[in-house]
């Protein structure tokens, strides 16, 4: 396993300021994307992608080996709730190359719509499947977010159930850094001078995507997922609920039950009753269109 500095040698580039770049001209999509395009299904205000998490690593496979990079989000409830209620977010979100659903709700809210999806593509599953996929490929990945040391351990234990993984750097930016020119300037060096084919970033939405909108331009054949607590989950510093509780729709409890403290206010006085209202306008539209 090859891990990189925090930052590189010598003098640092002026900063920049962390704020989602105006969207560049895109070329025109191919016929496979313009198809996968037409075949997205809106929840909540969100466009999500039809595909399995196998769909997702071979797109990005198949993305990685013509040279082009790319964005993923995996909404969940609490980032539908926030697209909601603010249009530069549903920007952000739409912005991106692949947006799948992580959370349940959206799922059986597809379902009511007609629509379905094939299930939930979790950045926590992802971190794992992208892994193995880049090993197999040889292509170096970096991960950047989760408390001090834990990004350390996620590499390890990735590198230990896939021995060709090449990890090209870890990174865990203190608390604001985004607030900082040099904060930012910081984390942007280190990513760009270890050159990874795929970023995992796991700071939280919005942090993370808008760091990612702003990174693009620096790497532009590298996949980025915005991926949450995944980073935690691999290095074993969080626990993943059983199965039958994420295939159930329980996550959400277990890990309110975990961390009541810190996740109380968030699941039960807001993503809750959003949740709740989500899936009642979606029924009502069900029984009378």
């Amino acid at each position: 396993m090859a891990v990189g500095p925090t930052g590189p040698a010598g003098q640092a580039r002026p900063a920049r300021a962390l704020v989602p770049p105006v969207p560049r001209q895109r070329p025109r999509p191919d016929k496979a994307t313009r198809r996968r395009l037409r075949r997205r299904v809106r929840v909540a205000g969100v466009a999500l992608d039809r595909m399995t998490e196998s769909e997702v690593v071979d797109h990005v496979v198949a993305a990685l080996k013509r040279g082009e990079g790319g964005h993923i989000v995996t909404p969940n409830v609490d980032i539908s709730r926030a697209v909601a209620r603010d249009g530069a977010l549903r920007r952000l979100v739409e912005g991106a190359d692949l947006v799948v659903a992580d959370g349940m709700p959206l799922v059986w809210a597809a379902r009511l719509l007609g629509t379905p999806v094939p299930g939930r593509v979790t950045g926590a599953d992802l971190i794992w499947s992208l892994s193995e996929a880049a090993a197999f490929y040889r292509y170096p990945v970096y991960l950047l977010g989760g408390p001090p040391g834990v990004a350390e351990q996620a590499a390890v234990r990735l590198v230990d159930r896939y021995p060709g993984l090449v990890v090209s750097g870890v990174d865990a930016p203190p608390h604001g850094f985004e607030e900082s020119a040099d904060g930012y300037a910081r984390v942007r060096e280190a990513l760009v001078a270890a050159g990874p084919r795929l970023v995992f970033v796991g700071l939280g939405f919005p942090k993370q995507d808008r760091l990612i909108a702003a990174l693009r331009e620096d790497l532009p054949g590298t996949w980025f997922v915005g991926c949450g607590s995944a980073i935690s989950f691999a290095a074993g510093a969080v626990r993943r609920a059983p199965e039958w509780m994420q295939r159930s729709g329980l996550e959400w409890l277990f890990r309110l039950l975990c961390e009541p403290g810190r996740l109380a206010r968030r699941y039960l006085a807001d993503d809750l009753p959003f949740a709740l209202r989500l899936l009642s306008v979606c029924l009502l539209k069900r029984l009378f269109s």
